[in-house]
């Protein structure tokens, strides 16, 4: 991984392959790691950056509030250093939040978004309290917190069968700091209505969704295939579709970056 500052902390990233450029971007409790077996096939036709978001990984906390434009102005940096100048963007969940983040602050660098199990809706009260809930729980018992969340995130039916994956995404959870896990939650809790975004911006939007996600309400997300520039992939199983759904996702994210 390569290393730059920003704001005083230590940002982590890699940069594989030459072409348009493709920034992948990891959900809460993950790290780039979590792109690993997509980069191979990506990196043979485009530029693959994958990047610790802040607080996860080998990228430091940098407030106790992470916001997602924070996240945004730390990918902008990375992008900088890279003189990349324009790029499409695949967010897995929170990596969703912020692209769109990205997507509002800097329009013109953007050229496709793929929230991958992810939302441009804000958290309903009922979540900003489980968001509060949870911040209880991870100062009380940071590793029960980390092993049964990491759990929860795949569907039912899947988590015998990917016992060995779940365990792998275990392992690299609990690399991330409580302060980075508390400003997320944080972070996450106060981000915007971005739906607005998805009408009005002047780039594709690919939202790929989980049946059986434990963590978004598909009905409720589904709807936002209403808007003009957004198409729709759903798969059958949770919220860990890089893992559940990964030769799908893979095929359906090439498509996807074509038409960008």
């Amino acid at each position: 991984m390569e290393t730059l500052h920003f704001k005083n902390i230590s940002v982590n990233y890699t940069d594989s392959g030459k072409g348009t450029a493709v920034v992948l971007l990891h959900g809460f409790l993950e790290n780039a790691t979590m792109w690993d077996a997509f980069i191979p096939e990506l990196s043979q036709k485009y530029r693959v950056i994958t990047i610790d978001l802040l607080g996860h990984g080998k990228t430091q906390p940098l407030n106790y509030v992470q916001t997602m434009e924070d996240n945004a102005d730390m990918v902008l940096s990375v992008l900088n250093e890279l003189r990349i100048r324009k790029a499409i963007f695949v967010g897995h969940s929170m990596g969703g939040y912020v692209a769109l983040a990205f997507a509002d602050l800097f329009p013109n660098i953007v050229k496709g978004v793929a929230l991958v199990n992810s939302t441009a809706k804000p958290d309903s009260a009922e979540r900003k309290l489980n968001r509060d809930r949870a911040i209880v729980a991870v100062k009380q018992n940071y590793a029960s917190f980390v092993r049964m969340s990491v759990a929860n995130l795949f569907s039912e039916d899947n988590r015998e069968r990917f016992a060995k994956e779940i365990e792998a995404v275990k392992f690299e959870a609990l690399k991330t700091p409580l302060q980075g896990i508390v400003a997320s939650l944080e972070g996450m809790k106060i981000r915007k209505d971005r739906e607005l975004l998805l009408h009005e911006g002047k780039f594709p939007v690919l939202l790929v969704l989980g049946k059986k996600d434990p963590v978004l309400n598909f009905e409720e997300t589904q709807e936002l295939k209403k808007h003009p520039n957004v198409s729709l992939e759903v798969f059958p199983d949770g919220h860990m579709s890089p893992i559940e759904n990964r030769r799908d996702l893979q095929t359906v994210l090439h498509n996807f970056l074509k038409r960008c």
